[in-house]
């Protein structure tokens, strides 16, 4: 069991509840921060700014293909940024929190 941090920006807090719940409900994540955020980027060749949602989400990569799954579903953008970050270490402890509640 490898874990991972998985970035996702969303539209708003509705959305960003919405997903999140989902996401702990069907024990793919064991945990999400939510923060506003200012995002700026590149769009159809123009620069565009957006007030949005980021979901930092603790889970495990084996997890990744299904909470991608889930996301197309529920979120709103047409091209969603979700990422996907290697945990190098951690402690025991959420490694083993991470392993009883994302059997």
């Amino acid at each position: 069991m490898k874990m991972n941090v998985l970035l996702l920006t969303c539209a708003n807090k509705e959305e960003a509840d919405k997903i999140a719940k989902t996401l702990l409900e069907k024990k793919l994540i064991v945990c999400v921060k939510k923060s506003p955020v200012s995002s700026s980027f590149l769009w159809k060749n123009k620069i565009q700014s957006s007030e949005e949602i980021l979901l930092i989400m603790d889970s495990i990569v084996e997890n990744f293909e299904r909470i991608n799954s889930e996301v197309k579903k529920l979120h709103s953008y047409k091209t969603f940024v979700l990422t996907s970050l290697l945990v190098s270490q951690t402690t025991q402890g959420v490694q083993d929190w991470a392993k009883d509640e994302l059997k």
